[in-house]
């Protein structure tokens, strides 16, 4: 019955293979070297990282190419597990066309920076999830890039999964190990294989929200700590702020979106997961909770950080003025009594008295001394 089902479609899944298969055609015809024979991976380059069939749960030790892993799934009531790492458009036309997967969903496989989400196409369901990894550095600076990101796809069907990765922010290769020795995980099907994966996912969202919650607390001690800004400049500081800022909400938007798909999967409204796996699936969505409380919190902080930061400068900024303002008035003082005498007028008091000049510049010392004193006590100075 199983080969039955492998042989004759249903009209709803040959409509969905003929745009594929329309794409497929236009690439390798496209292509200057010979198109790829369905089912087999191209021997130079290829994306496919690891391909593997699963009966009850145990890898079957068998070479395989991917159609042909498919047809034994089927006939074994086993599952197929493809992992590629940034494949291009002929080798992932070639793959969905052996897979009858949708032309919309093999478009955003190939394409990096997707925005997370659950799509259902037929009897395959198409998962999409924004990944990070928090970067090690010593000091953070204002060019410092605090997290990298990528993208990891799935699709989901009754005998297969396929996992795409774009970028080495979240490594599969333990994921796939981890699982393949809990075998009565793995035996559940691909949907186990997307539970651990998501699993893996969110907790690297989990350790690099509280790497980035160090970097927080670094730049806080850094703008209240006199010891901190001490021999900074202000825009050096204020630009640190900024490029944390930056990575921040470049985390931000990998964690917030996926909490919508995550949910779809807990409540079965999105996919059909089975009702077995969605506990799994909770737990998942609890660990994203945790993340995206984390983020938010952050988020507040670093807006709180460099709004107090934007106001130690104006602070600092009106401390100069009035500094500046104190002395000109002090100048002021002298530079008027100055002009005065300066005028060579003939008939002005006190310009024939012999200790004219010492009482004027007596004059001249004792207002800036009691200017002088009425600034410092006021605090201008």
């Amino acid at each position: 019955m199983a080969d039955e089902q492998h042989t004759s479609s249903g009209p709803l899944q040959r409509a969905l293979s003929r745009p594929v298969r329309a794409m497929s055609r236009i690439l390798n015809s496209s292509a200057t070297a010979p198109p790829a024979k369905p089912g087999l991976a191209p021997p130079e380059h290829s994306a496919i990282v690891d391909c593997a069939l699963y009966i009850d749960g145990v890898r079957q030790p068998e070479n395989r190419d991917y159609a042909e892993a498919l047809h034994a799934a089927r006939r074994h009531r086993g599952f197929v597990w493809i992992g590629l790492k940034e494949p291009q458009a002929a080798e992932m036309a070639a793959i969905a066309e052996t897979f009858q997967l949708h032309e919309l969903a093999v478009e955003d496989a190939v394409q990096s920076r997707q925005r997370p989400k659950v799509e259902r196409y037929g009897e395959m369901t198409f998962l999409t999830m924004r990944t990070a990894r928090y970067v090690e550095h010593d000091e953070l600076t204002d060019t410092s890039e605090v997290v990298e990101t990528g993208d990891v796809l799935m699709f989901i069907g009754e005998h297969f999964i396929i996992t795409v990765r774009h970028g080495d922010a979240s490594r599969l290769a333990p994921v796939r190990s981890g699982l393949e020795r809990r075998q009565e995980v793995l035996a559940r099907g691909p949907w186990a294989v997307a539970y651990a994966v998501a699993d893996s996912v969110v907790d690297t969202l989990v350790d690099v929200a509280q790497g980035i919650e160090e970097d927080v607390a670094a730049v806080e001690d850094q703008v209240f700590s006199p010891q901190g800004n001490r021999g900074r400049r202000t825009s050096d500081r204020i630009q640190r702020i900024y490029q944390l800022k930056r990575e921040l909400m470049e985390f931000k938007r990998a964690v917030l979106p996926l909490q919508r798909p995550m949910n779809g999967l807990v409540t079965g409204q999105l996919a059909d997961v089975p009702e077995e796996i969605q506990r799994y699936y909770r737990d998942v969505a609890d660990n994203l909770a945790r993340a995206v409380e984390q983020v938010l919190y952050l988020d507040d902080v670093i807006n709180s950080v460099l709004a107090a930061r934007l106001a130690q400068v104006s602070v600092d900024q009106n401390n100069d003025m009035r500094k500046i303002a104190a002395w000109a008035g002090i100048a002021a003082l002298i530079t008027s009594i100055a002009g005065i005498y300066g005028m060579n007028f003939d008939f002005m008091p006190e310009t024939h008295w012999v200790f004219g000049y010492p009482g004027v510049m007596a004059l001249m010392v004792a207002g800036s001394g009691a200017l002088f004193w009425g600034f410092r006590r006021s605090g201008w100075l």
